[in-house]
């Protein structure tokens, strides 16, 4: 595993979105263990980036063309899920029971040639599977921070909380913050709107309050932010969309939390190398 070639649309000093922030930590994890990872943008990738690479991690590839996809599919590589991208429109919430009709599916080929799909959750890895019908797919069961990410969440568990509850102000109608409002309107209910911010300023102001009121409207595959704020001692209100609420961990808070994380880290960063290992591939190839 000493060449690793890592794709994805945007990277978090492009943009501080929770698959991003989670993709750098897992780069910093790699280098660390001694691999050397390349990092390109999906629509920027080239022949020579694949011909040069040992391995291929792909995490969001909206942008990559289908030519790359086709040669990406001849090498020993991994799809780090962050969404759904067997859809078009990424959102199997339209559907019942999320199931999308099979002439909806797109895709499927390139999902089917990876080592494994990496989903974020046991609620994510089940809409993968029921819509792809693959059995490569892999539940991580939880996210990747960093240490001072970790260390400010834990800083934040231990802040006294203003009597109110917290809506994160977003422009994405799939996020909910209208419902969210209403709800607190509806329950008369002190809240304050979150401003979209850099991420440690965003968790020091979401931090401050009782409770989190979240409501999407498309599944989430684990809600980074969710998670953060149960990990900050915070309460949620929330959907069965949000797919961290169905996993056994749900039930802590707080620092316990925020332990549990730490090892889920060093679990995460195992199964990644696991899967990326020339015995994997060999063991598949040999199938």
């Amino acid at each position: 595993m000493s060449r690793i070639l890592f794709i994805a649309d945007f990277f978090a000093d492009q943009v501080p979105g929770g698959g991003e922030l989670n993709n750098e930590v897992l780069i910093e994890m790699l280098v660390r263990d001694g691999a050397k990872v390349e990092c390109r943008q999906s629509h920027l990738v080239k022949l020579c980036d694949l011909l040069e690479a040992d391995v291929v991690i792909v995490a969001n590839f909206a942008n990559l063309s289908h030519d790359m996809k086709s040669l990406i599919s001849k090498k020993h590589y991994i799809i780090y899920e962050h969404d759904h991208k067997y859809l078009p429109s990424r959102n199997p919430g339209v559907y019942e029971n999320y199931l999308a009709p099979k002439d909806k599916i797109i895709n499927r080929g390139f999902y089917e040639n990876a080592r494994a799909v990496l989903c974020q959750s046991e609620f994510h890895k089940q809409i993968a599977e029921k819509n792809l019908e693959l059995d490569n797919i892999v539940s991580l069961g939880g996210n990747l921070w960093s240490d001072s990410h970790l260390l400010l969440l834990e800083e934040m568990a231990n802040v006294p909380k203003k009597q109110a509850f917290a809506v994160i102000e977003s422009g994405n109608w799939h996020k909910g913050t209208q419902d969210a409002l209403l709800y607190c309107k509806t329950l008369d209910l002190r809240h304050a709107l979150i401003q979209p911010q850099r991420p440690s300023e965003f968790l020091s102001d979401l931090g401050q309050y009782l409770g989190l009121i979240f409501f999407p409207k498309t599944p989430e595959t684990l809600s980074r932010v969710v998670v953060e704020a149960r990990m900050m001692g915070m309460s949620t209100r929330t959907t069965r969309n949000v797919g961290a609420i169905h996993e056994d961990w749900f039930s802590k808070k707080g620092v316990e939390l925020i332990d549990y994380m730490r090892i889920k880290r060093e679990e995460i960063q195992n199964l990644v190398k696991g899967y990326l290992s020339e015995d994997s591939f060999n063991s598949q190839q040999n199938l």
